[in-house]
């Protein structure tokens, strides 16, 4: 693999563990399975790109694409918690309408952002890291995303969501709005999806009103090889998961399609998302089997003589 190679796995890689955070935080966190990430990864991306195209500066349309995945993911919560609708068919619903308003956002298919300054371009004024400028630049802020993550998991309110996610009844119980955690939460996981759209668009130069296809699949993929290779435990290992389960499944990926010695070419690529995953799938499932179970020891009644004693 060559060092260009190298450089942009790392770049998806990283990318791509903003959507790993925002998936966990749906999937694992509140229990939600929300399929409105494949339309908030285009709608940030979309959002920050016509930003730029109409002066903004680089930072305030990033910002942009990060409240607008926001706004999707309540979109989807409120439709499942006022609304009553399935939460799955709310995801899929709210998917779908975004596909038509990131065509209205954009006013076309796709927005070219080459030739115009993105967030990436100060990286380069700042210092001269040749291929691993934009790659130093996502790192620092991917790490700062999973850094606020784990931070707001552990306030009040981070707690009261992670109740809400592990045991609606017990929350609400003990006085927890089970329906605004779950559209905060909803929130700020499409906030973060959102923001890798916006991030992505930036780094390759264009938005497209398709490029969401799959990402689920990917955030998905990362929490789970995240997870097998990591392990379950605290909140910041989780998080520290699903950055290097991102970064493991880019390189992956990008070995693959490097390799022409084993016949594997692009249009490959969704076959070996899905082998990948698979293979997650079973190790770690392997891996849980091994895993050591607490057995409670029976209770034995007492002897006659014990009884006796008594």
């Amino acid at each position: 693999m060559s060092l260009i190679a190298l450089s942009g796995a790392c770049e998806a890689g990283l990318l791509f563990g903003l959507v790993a955070l925002g998936v966990f935080l749906s999937f694992r966190v509140l229990d939600f399975p929300d399929l409105t990430v494949d339309g908030s990864f285009p709608l940030g991306a979309s959002v920050a790109a016509s930003a730029i195209m109409a002066g903004m500066p680089p930072i305030v349309a990033t910002l942009l694409g990060f409240a607008a995945g926001a706004v999707a993911g309540f979109i989807t919560a409120f439709l499942s918690v006022r609304l009553k609708i399935m939460n799955l068919l709310a995801g899929i619903l709210t998917m779908v309408a975004l596909f038509s308003i990131n065509l209205r956002v954009m006013g076309k298919p796709n927005i070219s952002l080459y030739g115009t300054d993105t967030i990436f371009s100060w990286i380069d004024g700042i210092a001269t890291l040749g291929v691993w400028a934009n790659t130093v630049l996502l790192l620092c802020i991917v790490l700062a995303a999973k850094i606020s993550v784990d931070w707001f998991l552990a306030t009040q309110i981070g707690l009261a969501l992670r109740a809400t996610g592990a045991n609606p009844r017990m929350a609400e119980a003990q006085g927890v709005d089970n329906g605004r955690m779950v559209m905060l939460g909803m929130a700020f996981a499409n906030g973060l999806v959102g923001l890798a759209g916006a991030l992505y668009a930036e780094s390759q130069g264009v938005a497209d009103v398709s490029m969401g296809i799959g990402t689920i699949v990917t955030g998905l993929a990362a929490v789970i090889i995240g997870e097998t290779v990591v392990g379950a435990g605290s909140v910041a290992r989780a998080t520290l998961g699903c950055i290097l389960g991102a970064l493991i499944y880019r390189l992956v990926i990008a070995l693959a399609l490097d390799g022409g010695m084993i016949g594997i070419q692009a249009q490959d690529l969704n076959l070996v998302t899905a082998v990948v995953v698979a293979v997650a799938v079973m190790v770690s499932k392997a891996r849980m089997k091994k895993l050591p179970s607490i057995r409670r020891t029976p209770l034995r009644e007492p002897s006659k003589a014990e009884g006796a004693a008594s």
